[in-house]
Order: structure tokens, then C-alpha cells, then sequence
């Protein structure tokens, strides 16, 4: 007896997907995840809030990037939607006419949450190296961390683990400071 073959993903099954849920194509195949909670949330959006002046408008910092929350990046046979994305503007001069990025970034980082941890680790990660991306960070609002990887020979190399209160300079934003109190929604964040 022969078992049919699976079929792939289509990005028409994202498509179907109701307004709530995130569809992903990894591997070929679709993953469906929740919206994002507040922490995430939280995390995500100061996190971006933090980089776009100084990196993406050149506000008290070098600029030369676009940076995104919940971009879609086609590649090959992924749909994926990470939670912050960066490009170089001399690798991308211009924004896509498309709803979507066929360029892979140069940087990404994906907040974890308890329903996306296990995908962005153990999924997520291998496909973002196969594609080329040179930096990963993984920002964990709950454990308070944030992850720095760099990309070497199309291995993962954890360059350092910051911890709650601390002030960090990360690759590739290291020309600025980041007070990842922020992040957590702590009081005093800033001061």
C-alpha cells in the first residue's frame, strides 16, 4: 500500500488562515501560531522603537538600514515572519513593490513566546542560516535575556548572553547603547 504524497504549502493556506493566527511556510511545511502576547509585544515594539531612529532614520546614529516588525521574507520554500528585520540599505536601496521581501536580511530577531520558542529555536534558526542571514537575536521577555548570534561558515556562533538590566552594545547596532530594561517594561527604564 502506497501513502499519498504531502503536498507543500501554498502561500494560498496563509491566506486562509483567519486574521488572529500567524501562517508561516517552514520547510515546506505551514505553521500556524497565535498573535503575540503583550510581553512579546511589549519587547518587540521597544526593541524596534529603540533601533529605527538611530539605524533607520541616522537620528544620533550611523542610519543605512531598514528595519521592520512582522515582515513577510519569501525564499525558496519559506514564508517566514520574524518579529524585527533589518536590511542594509546598500544590499536593499529600495523597498519591494511586493507585500513582501525576496531579499533575506541581513539581521533578524525573534522575541519567544511559550507557543513559538521550540519553532524559533529549532526550526527558525537553521532556515535563517541557510539563507544567508549574518545576525540573529532572540529576545525572551520572560527569562529577560537577549541572545546575539553571528553567522560564521553557515553556523550559529552565540557571541553573548546579555541579562535583565543590563545596557548593551550588540552587533551589528554596537555604534549605539541599548537599555534592555526597556524591553521588559521595567520601571525606571531610561533613567
Amino acid at each position: 500500500m502506497t501513502l499519498p504524497a504531502r503536498r507543500s504549502a501554498t502561500y494560498a493556506d496563509i491566506e486562509a488562515l483567519p486574521e488572529h493566527l500567524v501562517g508561516e511556510i517552514l520547510n515546506g511545511e505551514l505553521v500556524v501560531t497565535p498573535r503575540p502576547g503583550p510581553r512579546h509585544l511589549n519587547a518587540a515594539s521597544t526593541l524596534g522603537g529603540l533601533l529605527v531612529p538611530p539605524f533607520g532614520l541616522g537620528d544620533r546614529g550611523p542610519g543605512g538600514w531598514w528595519i521592520f516588525d512582522e515582515t513577510e521574507v519569501h525564499a525558496g520554500e519559506h514564508v517566514v515572519v520574524p518579529d524585527l528585520a533589518g536590511w542594509r540599505r546598500e544590499r536593499l536601496p529600495s523597498l519591494p513593490n511586493e507585500a513582501y521581501f525576496g531579499t533575506p536580511p541581513d539581521w533578524l530577531c525573534e522575541v519567544l513566546s511559550p507557543s513559538t520558542s521550540k519553532i524559533d529555536k529549532v526550526v527558525k534558526r537553521p532556515i535563517y542560516a541557510e539563507l544567508g542571514v549574518s545576525y540573529l537575536w532572540l529576545v525572551d521577555p520572560i527569562e529577560q535575556t537577549l541572545e546575539v548570534s553571528v553567522l560564521e561558515a553557515g553556523r550559529w556562533v552565540l557571541l553573548a548572553t546579555h541579562g535583565a538590566d543590563a545596557t548593551v552594545r550588540a552587533v551589528p547596532f554596537d555604534a549605539v547603547e541599548l537599555d534592555l530594561r526597556s524591553l521588559w517594561g521595567k520601571a525606571g527604564a531610561g533613567d
